[in-house]
C-alpha cells in the first residue's frame, strides 16, 4: 500500500510528498522572465559578433579628411561654437552625452512606432549619424543598420564628445553644395561659424537632415518651419528662454541670407 498521499499528520492533515502546484500568474511570469534573458543574452552576443566583424573606427579623421578633400571642403574645420551644438543635439540627440553611442530609449520607440513628445520618430544618435556619413554612405537596409550601430558604440568610446561633434561637423552636407560647417556658414550668411546667431544656429542644424527639402534659397518657408522646430527643442532642453527664442524668431529667412557669400571660406 502506497503512502503517498496517505499519510496524515497530528492534527488529521494529509501530508503527502507533493509540492502545492504554484498559481497560473507565477508560471507565467518565470516563463516571460526565461525568456527575456534569453533574448538578452542572444541580442548580446549578436552584438558582439557586429563588434567583431564591422571595421575599426581609428581611421575616422582619415576619412573625413578624404571625404573633405573630394567636396573641396575645408579639413579640419573650426571648432564647433556653442550655438550650434546646443542646436544639433537638441533637435537631433538630446541624449548625446549620457548615451552609449545609441540611445536605447529611441530604438525602442522606433521599434514601436511611436513618435517622441518633440516630434521626431527614430533613433539614429548623432554616433550613428556620423557612422553612417563616414563608413555607409549610400547603403541602406536593416544590415547596415545594424552595422551603424555597432560603428556608432566604437565611435562613442573611441573619441570624446567635442571630436564627435568636430568631424560631425566637418562631413555633414548642408545644401547647396557646401560640405561642412565652415562652407555652410560662409555660404548662407557670409561669416565663420563662430559669429552664428542662435537663429543661424538653429537653421544650419535644422538643415542636416533635410539639405535638399528645407534648402533656405529655394524652399524658404519649409526651411523656416524647421528652424522654428530647433528653436523650440532648445527652448524644451532649457537652452533658450521662451523670451529668448521669441527674440531669435524675429529673424526672417531672407534676414538671415541677405549677406550670404563665399568670401571666409578659406
Amino acid at each position: 500500500m502506497s503512502l503517498r498521499g496517505s499519510v496524515r499528520g497530528p492534527a488529521g492533515r494529509q501530508s503527502g510528498f507533493a509540492r502545492p502546484r504554484r498559481p497560473w500568474w507565477a508560471r507565467l511570469l518565470r516563463t516571460v522572465t526565461g525568456l527575456i534573458a534569453v533574448l538578452v543574452c542572444l541580442g548580446l552576443a549578436l552584438f558582439g559578433i557586429l563588434l567583431a566583424v564591422t571595421p575599426s573606427v581609428g581611421n575616422a579623421r582619415l576619412i573625413a579628411r578624404q571625404q573633405d578633400a573630394r567636396h573641396d571642403a575645408v579639413y579640419p574645420g573650426p571648432s564647433v561654437p556653442a550655438k550650434f551644438s546646443a542646436a544639433l543635439e537638441a533637435t537631433e540627440d538630446h541624449r548625446f552625452n549620457e548615451e552609449p553611442g545609441i540611445d536605447p530609449i529611441a530604438v525602442a520607440r522606433a521599434g514601436l512606432g511611436q513618435v517622441d513628445s518633440d516630434g521626431d520618430q527614430g533613433g539614429a544618435t548623432l554616433y550613428q549619424q556620423l557612422a553612417k556619413m563616414l563608413y555607409t554612405p549610400g547603403r541602406t537596409g536593416i544590415g547596415v543598420e545594424a552595422e551603424q550601430v555597432a560603428l556608432a558604440v566604437k565611435l562613442k568610446f573611441s573619441y570624446s564628445g567635442a571630436e564627435i561633434l568636430r568631424l560631425y561637423s566637418d562631413v555633414a552636407y548642408f545644401g547647396n553644395g557646401y560640405y561642412g560647417l565652415q562652407a555652410a556658414s560662409c555660404g548662407y550668411f557670409g561669416h565663420r561659424p563662430d559669429r552664428l546667431t542662435w537663429p543661424q544656429a538653429a537653421l544650419l542644424a535644422g538643415l542636416v537632415q533635410g539639405p535638399s527639402a528645407d534648402d533656405p534659397v529655394t524652399s524658404p518657408s519649409r526651411a523656416r518651419a524647421r528652424e522654428v522646430h530647433v528653436i523650440g527643442r532648445l527652448v524644451d532642453t532649457g537652452t533658450l528662454t521662451p523670451a529668448q527664442a521669441e527674440q531669435a524668431l524675429r529673424a526672417t529667412i531672407a534676414g538671415l541670407l541677405a549677406h550670404g557669400g563665399h568670401g571666409c571660406r578659406r
